[in-house]
Protein backbone atom coordinates (compact mmCIF):
# COMPACT_ATOMS: atom_id res chain seq x y z
CA UNK A 1 0.00 0.00 0.00
CA UNK A 2 1.33 3.36 -1.07
CA UNK A 3 2.27 6.23 1.68
CA UNK A 4 -0.30 8.63 0.05
CA UNK A 5 -3.20 6.05 0.44
CA UNK A 6 -2.06 5.12 3.90
CA UNK A 7 -2.11 8.80 4.37
CA UNK A 8 -5.26 9.59 2.73
CA UNK A 9 -7.12 6.64 4.76
CA UNK A 10 -5.90 8.36 8.25
CA UNK A 11 -6.68 11.53 6.78
CA UNK A 12 -10.54 10.65 5.82
CA UNK A 13 -10.49 8.60 9.32
CA UNK A 14 -10.07 11.74 11.68
CA UNK A 15 -11.22 13.96 9.40
CA UNK A 16 -15.01 12.61 9.88
CA UNK A 17 -14.08 11.71 13.65
CA UNK A 18 -13.77 15.68 13.98
CA UNK A 19 -16.65 16.52 12.08
CA UNK A 20 -18.68 13.38 14.12
CA UNK A 21 -17.07 15.32 17.56
CA UNK A 22 -18.54 18.38 16.32
CA UNK A 23 -22.18 17.40 15.52
CA UNK A 24 -23.06 15.28 18.64
CA UNK A 25 -24.93 18.06 20.40
CA UNK A 26 -27.74 18.76 17.63
CA UNK A 27 -27.23 14.84 16.29
CA UNK A 28 -30.83 13.45 16.48
CA UNK A 29 -32.39 10.22 16.33
CA UNK A 30 -33.64 10.52 13.44
CA UNK A 31 -30.46 11.64 11.68
CA UNK A 32 -28.75 8.15 13.00
CA UNK A 33 -31.72 5.96 11.50
CA UNK A 34 -31.05 7.35 8.17
CA UNK A 35 -26.94 7.58 8.58
CA UNK A 36 -27.27 3.67 9.87
CA UNK A 37 -29.84 2.58 7.66
CA UNK A 38 -32.02 1.58 10.76
CA UNK A 39 -35.32 -0.14 9.69
CA UNK A 40 -37.85 0.94 12.37
CA UNK A 41 -41.04 1.28 11.74
CA UNK A 42 -41.70 5.45 12.36
CA UNK A 43 -43.03 6.29 16.08
CA UNK A 44 -43.49 2.18 16.14
CA UNK A 45 -42.66 0.10 19.71
CA UNK A 46 -39.14 -0.38 18.75
CA UNK A 47 -38.89 2.84 16.93
CA UNK A 48 -39.27 4.70 20.59
CA UNK A 49 -37.35 1.82 22.50
CA UNK A 50 -34.43 2.39 19.82
CA UNK A 51 -34.37 5.95 20.02
CA UNK A 52 -34.90 5.99 24.03
CA UNK A 53 -31.66 4.02 24.26
CA UNK A 54 -29.97 6.10 21.60
CA UNK A 55 -30.51 9.58 23.45
CA UNK A 56 -29.14 7.62 26.75
CA UNK A 57 -26.11 6.58 25.19
CA UNK A 58 -25.42 9.62 22.71
CA UNK A 59 -25.69 11.52 26.69
CA UNK A 60 -23.23 9.58 28.18
CA UNK A 61 -21.14 9.54 25.01
CA UNK A 62 -21.01 13.81 24.91
CA UNK A 63 -20.40 13.75 28.69
CA UNK A 64 -17.49 11.26 28.66
CA UNK A 65 -15.57 13.35 25.32
CA UNK A 66 -16.03 16.39 27.66
CA UNK A 67 -13.49 14.99 29.99
CA UNK A 68 -9.81 16.35 28.37
CA UNK A 69 -8.11 13.78 30.66
CA UNK A 70 -9.20 10.61 28.48
CA UNK A 71 -6.89 9.26 26.59
CA UNK A 72 -9.70 7.95 23.78
CA UNK A 73 -13.09 9.08 22.41
CA UNK A 74 -16.07 7.79 22.27
CA UNK A 75 -18.57 8.05 19.05
CA UNK A 76 -21.72 7.42 17.40
CA UNK A 77 -21.63 4.32 15.08
CA UNK A 78 -24.41 1.18 14.32
CA UNK A 79 -23.88 0.36 17.96
CA UNK A 80 -25.56 3.14 19.64
CA UNK A 81 -29.09 2.03 19.29
CA UNK A 82 -28.19 -1.02 21.50
CA UNK A 83 -27.63 -1.88 25.00
CA UNK A 84 -24.81 -3.48 26.22
CA UNK A 85 -26.15 -7.30 27.25
CA UNK A 86 -27.58 -6.70 23.00
CA UNK A 87 -24.29 -6.06 22.41
CA UNK A 88 -22.26 -8.73 24.10
CA UNK A 89 -24.48 -11.17 22.98
CA UNK A 90 -24.46 -9.90 19.37
CA UNK A 91 -20.92 -9.04 18.92
CA UNK A 92 -18.57 -11.37 21.17
CA UNK A 93 -18.26 -15.15 21.07
CA UNK A 94 -15.36 -15.98 23.19
CA UNK A 95 -15.30 -17.55 26.06
CA UNK A 96 -11.88 -18.82 28.00
CA UNK A 97 -11.17 -22.68 29.40
CA UNK A 98 -8.99 -23.76 25.96
CA UNK A 99 -6.35 -24.34 28.18
CA UNK A 100 -8.80 -26.20 30.60
CA UNK A 101 -9.49 -29.56 28.56
CA UNK A 102 -8.31 -31.78 26.19
CA UNK A 103 -5.06 -30.77 24.03
CA UNK A 104 -6.08 -30.17 20.24
CA UNK A 105 -3.87 -31.51 17.76
CA UNK A 106 -0.31 -30.02 16.92
CA UNK A 107 -1.26 -27.77 19.86
CA UNK A 108 2.36 -26.03 20.66
CA UNK A 109 2.60 -23.40 23.81
CA UNK A 110 6.06 -22.31 23.12
CA UNK A 111 7.66 -19.78 25.96
CA UNK A 112 10.07 -18.26 23.89
CA UNK A 113 13.21 -17.34 25.32
CA UNK A 114 13.89 -13.25 24.09
CA UNK A 115 17.18 -11.80 25.14
CA UNK A 116 17.33 -8.26 26.60
CA UNK A 117 19.12 -7.44 23.13
CA UNK A 118 16.83 -9.19 21.23
CA UNK A 119 13.82 -6.49 22.39
CA UNK A 120 16.14 -3.77 22.52
CA UNK A 121 16.60 -4.93 18.35
CA UNK A 122 12.90 -4.50 17.67
CA UNK A 123 11.34 -1.66 15.67
CA UNK A 124 9.62 1.17 17.91
CA UNK A 125 6.60 0.98 15.25
CA UNK A 126 4.89 -2.45 13.70
CA UNK A 127 1.84 -2.05 11.48
CA UNK A 128 1.19 -5.19 8.63
CA UNK A 129 -1.15 -3.25 7.11
CA UNK A 130 1.97 -1.01 5.26
CA UNK A 131 3.56 -3.95 4.08
CA UNK A 132 0.10 -4.53 1.88
CA UNK A 133 -0.54 -7.93 3.82
CA UNK A 134 -3.88 -7.64 5.27
CA UNK A 135 -7.19 -7.71 4.20
CA UNK A 136 -10.20 -4.85 4.18
CA UNK A 137 -11.86 -5.08 7.76
CA UNK A 138 -14.81 -7.27 7.63
CA UNK A 139 -18.11 -7.11 10.34
CA UNK A 140 -19.64 -9.97 12.00
CA UNK A 141 -22.67 -8.46 12.17
CA UNK A 142 -25.52 -10.62 14.17
CA UNK A 143 -23.34 -13.46 14.45
CA UNK A 144 -20.77 -14.48 17.55
CA UNK A 145 -18.14 -15.13 15.06
CA UNK A 146 -15.43 -12.96 16.20
CA UNK A 147 -13.34 -16.18 16.74
CA UNK A 148 -13.68 -17.30 12.60
CA UNK A 149 -13.44 -13.37 11.79
CA UNK A 150 -10.26 -13.33 13.72
CA UNK A 151 -8.62 -16.45 12.11
CA UNK A 152 -9.26 -16.12 8.73
CA UNK A 153 -8.23 -12.56 8.86
CA UNK A 154 -4.84 -13.87 10.76
CA UNK A 155 -4.39 -16.71 8.11
CA UNK A 156 -4.92 -14.14 5.28
CA UNK A 157 -1.91 -12.06 6.42
CA UNK A 158 0.66 -14.94 6.90
CA UNK A 159 -0.76 -16.26 3.36
CA UNK A 160 0.33 -12.62 1.69
CA UNK A 161 3.54 -12.87 4.24
CA UNK A 162 4.54 -15.95 2.99
CA UNK A 163 3.86 -15.92 -1.04
CA UNK A 164 3.06 -12.31 -1.33
CA UNK A 165 -0.51 -13.23 -2.80
CA UNK A 166 -3.34 -11.32 -0.97
CA UNK A 167 -6.33 -13.83 -0.63
CA UNK A 168 -9.78 -13.22 1.18
CA UNK A 169 -10.86 -16.03 2.74
CA UNK A 170 -14.29 -17.77 3.80
CA UNK A 171 -15.20 -16.75 7.35
CA UNK A 172 -18.62 -18.93 6.71
CA UNK A 173 -16.96 -21.77 6.04
CA UNK A 174 -15.13 -21.50 9.85
CA UNK A 175 -18.45 -20.75 10.92
CA UNK A 176 -20.58 -23.55 9.63
CA UNK A 177 -17.71 -26.63 9.28
CA UNK A 178 -15.62 -25.96 12.84
CA UNK A 179 -16.52 -28.75 15.03
CA UNK A 180 -16.59 -27.80 18.55
CA UNK A 181 -17.14 -30.98 20.67
CA UNK A 182 -16.33 -29.69 24.09
CA UNK A 183 -17.97 -26.44 23.45
CA UNK A 184 -14.69 -24.27 24.22
CA UNK A 185 -15.41 -20.57 23.45
CA UNK A 186 -19.39 -21.50 23.34
CA UNK A 187 -21.36 -24.14 21.54
CA UNK A 188 -19.66 -23.36 18.29
CA UNK A 189 -20.47 -21.22 14.81
CA UNK A 190 -22.09 -17.96 15.54
CA UNK A 191 -22.58 -19.49 19.96
CA UNK A 192 -18.70 -19.02 19.55
CA UNK A 193 -15.41 -20.45 19.70
CA UNK A 194 -11.76 -20.27 19.99
CA UNK A 195 -8.99 -19.67 16.68
CA UNK A 196 -6.88 -22.79 18.12
CA UNK A 197 -10.05 -24.45 16.63
CA UNK A 198 -10.09 -23.36 13.22
CA UNK A 199 -6.71 -23.51 13.02
CA UNK A 200 -6.79 -27.25 13.62
CA UNK A 201 -9.67 -27.52 10.85
CA UNK A 202 -7.65 -25.73 8.13
CA UNK A 203 -4.75 -27.52 9.10
CA UNK A 204 -7.39 -30.88 8.36
CA UNK A 205 -9.33 -29.21 5.98
CA UNK A 206 -7.70 -26.24 4.46
CA UNK A 207 -9.70 -22.93 3.67
CA UNK A 208 -11.44 -21.41 0.76
CA UNK A 209 -12.19 -18.12 -0.53
CA UNK A 210 -15.22 -15.60 0.39
CA UNK A 211 -16.02 -15.85 -2.89
CA UNK A 212 -16.43 -19.84 -3.02
CA UNK A 213 -18.48 -19.83 -0.14
CA UNK A 214 -19.35 -16.15 1.42
CA UNK A 215 -20.42 -14.88 4.40
CA UNK A 216 -24.35 -15.35 4.98
CA UNK A 217 -24.37 -15.02 9.22
CA UNK A 218 -24.39 -11.80 8.98
CA UNK A 219 -28.06 -10.77 8.98
CA UNK A 220 -29.49 -14.04 10.07
CA UNK A 221 -27.13 -14.66 13.14
CA UNK A 222 -27.58 -18.26 12.35
CA UNK A 223 -24.31 -21.09 12.15
CA UNK A 224 -25.70 -22.32 9.05
CA UNK A 225 -25.18 -26.01 7.71
CA UNK A 226 -21.86 -26.40 6.25
CA UNK A 227 -21.60 -27.08 2.93
CA UNK A 228 -17.84 -27.24 2.14
CA UNK A 229 -16.54 -30.79 0.05
CA UNK A 230 -13.03 -30.64 -0.02
CA UNK A 231 -13.22 -32.96 -3.39
CA UNK A 232 -15.82 -30.31 -5.22
CA UNK A 233 -14.49 -26.62 -3.66
CA UNK A 234 -11.03 -26.17 -4.10
CA UNK A 235 -8.81 -24.53 -0.55
CA UNK A 236 -6.93 -21.79 -1.32
CA UNK A 237 -4.50 -22.07 1.86
CA UNK A 238 -3.27 -24.68 3.92
CA UNK A 239 -1.45 -24.38 7.01
CA UNK A 240 0.74 -26.98 9.25
CA UNK A 241 -0.97 -25.89 12.25
CA UNK A 242 -0.81 -23.04 15.28
CA UNK A 243 1.41 -22.45 17.87
CA UNK A 244 0.01 -20.60 21.00
CA UNK A 245 2.30 -18.58 23.20
CA UNK A 246 2.75 -18.84 26.99
CA UNK A 247 -0.43 -17.22 28.97
CA UNK A 248 0.67 -13.37 29.95
CA UNK A 249 4.05 -13.55 28.11
CA UNK A 250 4.23 -9.90 27.23
CA UNK A 251 7.65 -9.91 25.47
CA UNK A 252 7.02 -12.75 23.69
CA UNK A 253 3.51 -11.03 22.73
CA UNK A 254 6.00 -8.05 21.47
CA UNK A 255 8.78 -10.19 19.43
CA UNK A 256 6.15 -12.55 17.58
CA UNK A 257 4.18 -9.79 16.38
CA UNK A 258 7.26 -7.44 15.38
CA UNK A 259 9.43 -10.60 13.94
CA UNK A 260 6.16 -13.59 12.64
CA UNK A 261 3.42 -11.67 12.03
CA UNK A 262 -0.74 -11.05 12.83
CA UNK A 263 -1.83 -13.16 16.06
CA UNK A 264 -5.36 -13.90 16.71
CA UNK A 265 -5.60 -12.68 20.39
CA UNK A 266 -8.47 -12.72 22.88
CA UNK A 267 -9.53 -9.93 25.13
CA UNK A 268 -12.29 -7.88 26.99
CA UNK A 269 -14.20 -6.24 24.25
CA UNK A 270 -17.81 -5.63 26.31
CA UNK A 271 -17.07 -1.78 26.50
CA UNK A 272 -15.81 -1.38 23.02
CA UNK A 273 -18.80 -0.37 21.41
CA UNK A 274 -18.40 3.44 21.89
CA UNK A 275 -14.78 3.80 20.94
CA UNK A 276 -14.16 6.41 18.33
CA UNK A 277 -10.35 7.09 18.31
CA UNK A 278 -7.12 7.62 20.52
CA UNK A 279 -5.85 4.73 22.86
CA UNK A 280 -8.32 2.68 24.93
CA UNK A 281 -7.27 2.33 28.75
CA UNK A 282 -11.02 1.49 29.80
CA UNK A 283 -10.40 -1.61 31.11
CA UNK A 284 -10.10 -1.36 35.00
CA UNK A 285 -7.19 -3.83 36.31
CA UNK A 286 -9.32 -3.47 39.56
CA UNK A 287 -12.68 -4.83 37.95
CA UNK A 288 -13.41 -8.52 36.42
CA UNK A 289 -11.66 -8.24 32.87
CA UNK A 290 -14.00 -10.81 31.19
CA UNK A 291 -12.47 -12.09 28.42
CA UNK A 292 -15.06 -12.96 25.57
CA UNK A 293 -14.08 -11.20 22.25
CA UNK A 294 -11.22 -12.72 20.03
CA UNK A 295 -8.98 -10.02 17.43
CA UNK A 296 -6.33 -9.53 15.49
CA UNK A 297 -3.09 -7.97 16.72
CA UNK A 298 -1.48 -6.70 13.83
CA UNK A 299 0.93 -4.22 15.10
CA UNK A 300 2.03 -1.58 17.94
CA UNK A 301 3.06 1.80 18.50
CA UNK A 302 3.68 5.24 20.20
CA UNK A 303 1.46 7.47 19.91
CA UNK A 304 3.65 11.20 20.34
CA UNK A 305 0.63 12.68 22.88
CA UNK A 306 -1.03 9.42 24.31
CA UNK A 307 1.90 7.13 24.17
CA UNK A 308 2.21 3.08 23.63
CA UNK A 309 -0.08 1.13 22.04
CA UNK A 310 -1.04 -2.27 20.57
CA UNK A 311 -2.84 -2.07 17.04
CA UNK A 312 -5.49 -4.32 17.48
CA UNK A 313 -7.88 -5.27 13.89
CA UNK A 314 -11.73 -5.63 15.25
CA UNK A 315 -14.41 -7.22 13.18
CA UNK A 316 -17.06 -4.46 13.35
CA UNK A 317 -17.19 -3.03 10.38
CA UNK A 318 -15.29 0.01 9.13
CA UNK A 319 -17.29 2.39 11.06
CA UNK A 320 -16.19 1.13 14.18
CA UNK A 321 -13.50 2.99 15.81
CA UNK A 322 -10.20 3.98 13.87
CA UNK A 323 -11.70 2.52 10.68
CA UNK A 324 -12.61 -0.73 12.32
CA UNK A 325 -9.21 -0.76 14.42
CA UNK A 326 -8.71 -0.25 18.04
CA UNK A 327 -5.58 1.04 19.61
CA UNK A 328 -4.90 -0.57 23.29
CA UNK A 329 -2.88 0.74 25.71
CA UNK A 330 0.14 -0.82 26.11
CA UNK A 331 1.94 -0.52 29.40
CA UNK A 332 5.87 -0.22 29.87
CA UNK A 333 5.26 -2.33 32.61
CA UNK A 334 3.17 -5.48 32.82
CA UNK A 335 -0.25 -5.10 34.55
CA UNK A 336 -2.21 -7.89 35.20
CA UNK A 337 -6.15 -8.06 36.33
CA UNK A 338 -8.30 -10.95 37.18
CA UNK A 339 -11.14 -12.96 35.12
CA UNK A 340 -13.47 -13.45 37.79
CA UNK A 341 -16.14 -15.33 35.54
CA UNK A 342 -14.54 -17.78 33.31
CA UNK A 343 -17.25 -19.25 32.81
CA UNK A 344 -19.19 -16.76 31.52
CA UNK A 345 -21.13 -16.67 28.04
CA UNK A 346 -21.08 -19.99 26.52
CA UNK A 347 -18.12 -21.60 27.91
CA UNK A 348 -16.38 -24.64 28.55
CA UNK A 349 -17.22 -27.00 31.22
CA UNK A 350 -14.66 -27.82 34.08
CA UNK A 351 -13.27 -24.76 35.21
CA UNK A 352 -14.54 -21.98 37.13
CA UNK A 353 -11.90 -20.72 38.86
CA UNK A 354 -10.24 -16.92 38.84
CA UNK A 355 -7.92 -16.82 36.00
CA UNK A 356 -4.88 -14.02 35.62
CA UNK A 357 -4.98 -11.92 32.48
CA UNK A 358 -2.45 -9.36 31.45
CA UNK A 359 -2.30 -6.01 29.50
CA UNK A 360 -4.84 -3.69 29.01
CA UNK A 361 -8.19 -5.55 28.43
CA UNK A 362 -6.45 -8.90 28.59
CA UNK A 363 -4.68 -8.55 25.37
CA UNK A 364 -1.49 -10.88 26.64
CA UNK A 365 -3.65 -13.60 27.91
CA UNK A 366 -4.49 -16.15 25.10
CA UNK A 367 -2.69 -15.55 21.80
CA UNK A 368 -1.74 -17.94 18.85
CA UNK A 369 -0.51 -17.51 15.21
CA UNK A 370 -0.95 -20.23 12.21
CA UNK A 371 2.22 -22.12 10.93
CA UNK A 372 3.58 -22.17 7.45
CA UNK A 373 0.50 -20.82 5.60
CA UNK A 374 0.66 -21.63 2.04
CA UNK A 375 -1.29 -20.23 -1.12
CA UNK A 376 -2.48 -23.76 -2.89
CA UNK A 377 -5.87 -22.39 -4.48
Amino acid sequence: MSKFIILALIFGVFFSQALQEKNLKVYTFEQYVKEFNKNYGFNSEDYQLRKSIFERNLAEIIDFNNDPNHSYKKGVNQFTDQTQNELKEKTLGYSKNMNKIRPFRNLSVKPIEITEQQLKDLPTHVDWREKGVTTPVKDQGHCGSCWAQASAATIEAHAAINSGQLKILSTQQLVSCVPNPYQCGGTGGCQGAISELAFTYVQLYGLTSEFKYPYQSYFSGNTGNCTYDQSITTPEVSLDGYVKLQANDYNALLYAVATIGPLAVAVDGAKWHSYQSGIYNGCDYSQNIDVNHVVVLEGYGTDPELGDYWLIRNSWGTSFGENGYIRLARESKVTCGTDYSPLDGQACSGQNIPTKVCGQCGVAYDSAYPVNVQVIG
